[in-house]
């Protein structure tokens, strides 16, 4: 017997097991689904007392050939190994090399075939469905110790690895060198992230330089190395360090870059340079440092000779520059709390108007704006640079598009695109050249993250901004298409589908709820500070954001995370039932076409009819008919009957309840059952607006737990002492609901019915 009974023990536990694994509710915590805290990364969510990353330092010398459109370049690098491991090798990210004509980018573009008979544009074919055929990628010259003696590498497509000749111990340190060259892409028929752009009209090239030299791949305690291949998707992952970077141009150039400017005296004119330092005072709007006027003139020279630009940065992830002599140049100061770095932009004759007009006012408003929502910038300025059909982002420096039309005329579309893209690029400094996540890996936490500031910014510095990102209601289109059309947020940057809609736009919506309707914008605010800070110049992964939100704000969000980030469901709940209910009402007998007197009336000169035996097997139940009719109010209150309390139901607690005066007050208010479904399975706060008979209104906020218990259908019951009218759910677009005609009752197949049975049609 006592085996039999063990067995049937063991059985049972056996299925509780299972069953556990196979259901696992909305509500139920993450647990596993985040890596286990370590002495690195605390359970708290913030950087453990053992947390480590690597520091390399640069200093380089690059030279471009505006003949030739070519970068050549040498670079010192400094590695210091602050991991707790030795290592034997080096990853460096060879960037240039997507460009290459076997480049794995191109073997792996799955476009669809092309069919008989269509019809398809050159430029397509040429960067989808064709090999390329220009000489593009790094040509690496030369790898060296900081003595000179050649190191072995190797190189796999975008990823070199160079073997060092002794292991670098923990705590180490090793130097070397690296010469390399490579032709700039022409961004407006090739495409990149950076590249050049030439003007035929006065024979000039705007250069945005980028990835332009080979950087050193991440090793960090989430991944070991960060060398996965970079497809052209996927961004980037990277070391903080110190650079010095001297920048040979043609003399009549004027370069824009990462960086404190070293040598103004050798590489401004005087004039420029007293207005340079002119604009480091001025706060309320910019100084012009190199004029429209004089930006043309320089377009004429062509100067044979070259200047050298040096510039220093320290606790950067990266570098970039910009050079052309067509650049007008201007600069203001900005007063943060403890500092005032300087808004630049560098634009050719082709964005004004509109860039002297708004572009370093947008670098500004996003100085300020962020500044106020994660920690206070920390760099000596912030640079936006005009170059047409981009936006890309590098520490201190930014490319974005937006250009008039050549008479200067400028549509809204274009200034609030124009605006927007400067605001998102800007704000990338903080997301993620200072919280610095992993962009190779997970693409929106800087793009989600920063396009949900970027929301905040264009809503608090501008006045009726017709912000694409961000509000609930504009997710919908996204949220309610097929499942096999859309990937969970938590997904690598390579495999996104619709990339726009699922890296930026949804968790930025994400972070909006979560701010505006779930925790509240002050707990919120709060806590998002708290993530910023702990995790300025340090690495951060998706657990630890999660982890930090729910830490300094008390509120369980795992159910949120799960869902939103996790899951393709959707936001669609129903209002599937509204039962109207009062002390002893007596049930009016109203139809939605007659009014009560007629109908009862009416009723009383009918013969009942006696039921035939087929009638009374066939006849819809009682609670059916109920259901079918409850689409408005016209057949009034249904009653139900408070009774006083038995006895029994007190056991040992002897404190009772004053019957008589909870029955006197409940008779005087109305209740309303309403019974919600969760059509689209995301569960989500109920949010309803209750519209009285009076004309005044109320709305009620039901946090998101109360789908805890079941996931798909709950009824909740709601007082009032005036009789309600209507009832909307989600009445302001907070929740991202994709079927808003469910929302309603009266439903709307029996609104119009109902609002004339009350005069109001």
């Amino acid at each position: 017997m006592k085996k039999i009974f063990y067995f049937l023990t063991l059985s049972l536990f056996a299925l509780n097991i299972n069953a556990q694994k196979e259901w696992e509710g909305k509500f139920e915590q993450l647990g596993t689904n985040l890596p286990t805290p370590n002495e690195y990364r605390t359970g708290s969510g913030a950087p453990g007392e053992s947390y480590w990353q690597q520091k390399v330092d640069y200093d380089m010398e690059i030279t471009l050939d505006d003949a030739k459109q070519t970068i050549t370049g040498s670079e010192k690098i400094h590695y210091h190994n602050n991991s707790p491991d030795q290592l034997n090798y080096l990853w460096i990210q060879l960037d240039q090399n997507m460009r290459n004509k076997n480049s794995n980018t191109y073997k792996t573009m799955a476009v669809g075939g092309a069919k008989e008979n269509d019809t398809i544009p050159a430029k397509i074919f040429s960067q989808y469905m064709d090999t390329p055929d220009l000489e593009r990628g790094f040509n690496i010259v030369s790898v060296t110790d900081d003595k000179g003696n050649k190191l072995p590498y190797i190189i796999n497509q975008t990823m070199m690895r160079i073997d060092v000749p002794q292991p670098i111990k923990s705590g180490g340190e090793f130097k070397f060198r690296i010469s390399w060259n490579y032709n700039i892409n022409d961004r407006m028929s090739e495409g990149g992230r950076s590249g050049y752009e030439y003007f035929p009209k006065d024979d000039n090239y705007l250069y945005t330089i980028a990835q332009f030299f080979p950087r050193l791949a991440v090793y960090d305690d989430a991944n070991g190395w960060q060398n996965k291949q970079f497809l052209g998707r996927g961004e980037f992952a990277l070391e903080f360090g110190d650079y010095k970077v001297a920048i040979t141009v043609p003399a009549d150039h004027v370069v824009a870059s990462t960086g404190t400017l070293q040598n103004p005296k050798d590489v401004l004119s005087a004039e420029h340079l007293k207005r340079f330092e002119m604009a480091k005072k001025s706060f309320d709007k910019p100084v012009i440092i190199v004029t429209e006027d004089e930006a043309i003139e320089n377009e004429k020279t062509k100067d044979s000779k070259n200047k050298t630009w040096v510039f220093d940065a320290k606790m950067v992830r990266d570098f970039a520059f910009a050079s052309s002599r067509k650049f007008i140049w201007d600069a203001q100061a900005v007063q943060l709390e403890n500092s005032a770095p300087l808004a630049m932009s560098y634009y050719p004759k082709e964005g004004n108007p509109l860039w002297e007009e708004e572009s370093t006012k947008a670098v500004v408003a996003t100085l300020k704006t962020y500044s106020k929502f994660t920690i206070e910038y920390p760099y000596p300025k912030a640079i936006s640079v005009h170059a047409a059909s981009i936006g890309m982002e590098y520490p201190m420096i930014c490319f974005n598009f937006g250009r008039p039309n050549e008479d200067g005329t400028v549509s809204d579309r274009t200034k609030y695109g124009m605006i927007g893209v400067i605001i998102h690029e800007v704000g990338h400094n903080f997301f993620p050249m200072i919280i610095n996540s992993d962009e190779r890996q997970w693409t929106w936490m800087d793009e989600g993250l920063n396009t949900f500031v970027q929301y905040l910014t264009e809503q608090e510095q501008y006045v009726d901004f017709p912000s694409r990102r961000g509000p609930a209601a504009n997710i919908t289109p996204y949220m309610s298409m097929p499942k096999d059309q859309i990937r969970p947020i938590m997904t690598n940057s390579e495999q996104i589908k619709q990339f726009g809609w699922n890296a930026y736009a949804k968790p930025a919506t994400a972070l909006n709820i979560l701010r505006e309707t779930i925790m509240g914008k002050e707990l919120f605010d709060a806590a998002f500070k708290e993530y910023a800070t702990r995790w300025a110049f340090k690495r951060p992964q998706p657990a630890d954001l999660f982890r930090t939100l729910e830490d300094a704000s008390a509120v369980d969000l795992d159910w949120f995370w799960k869902g939103w980030f996790y899951t393709v469901d959707h936001v669609d709940v129903e209002i599937e039932d509204v039962r109207w209910m009062k002390i002893g009402a007596k049930p009016q007998m109203a139809s939605v076409d007659k009014t009560p007197v007629e109908e009862t009336s009416k009723k009383k000169k009918k013969k009942k009819k006696k039921k035939s035996k087929v009638e009374e097997v066939v006849e819809m139940p009682k609670e059916k008919k109920e259901a079918e009719a409850a689409t408005d109010f016209s057949k009034g209150p249904k009653p139900f009957v408070l009774a006083e309390t038995d006895a029994r139901m007190y056991g040992e607690y002897r404190n009772k309840v004053d019957d008589s005066k909870i029955i006197a007050e409940a008779s005087k208010k109305n209740f309303y059952s309403i019974k919600f479904a969760n059509k689209g399975g995301l569960v989500t706060p109920i949010i309803l607006e209750f519209t009285f008979k009076d004309g005044s209104k109320t709305i009620e906020r039901i946090p998101a737990e109360v789908w805890r218990m079941d996931e798909e259908s709950i009824t909740k019951t709601f007082s009032f002492e005036k009789e309600v009218t209507n009832i909307v759910l989600d009445p302001l677009k907070e929740t991202a609901d994709t079927n808003t005609e469910n929302n309603v009752f009266p439903k709307v197949e029996a609104k119009s019915k109902f609002d004339k049975l009350n005069g109001k049609a």
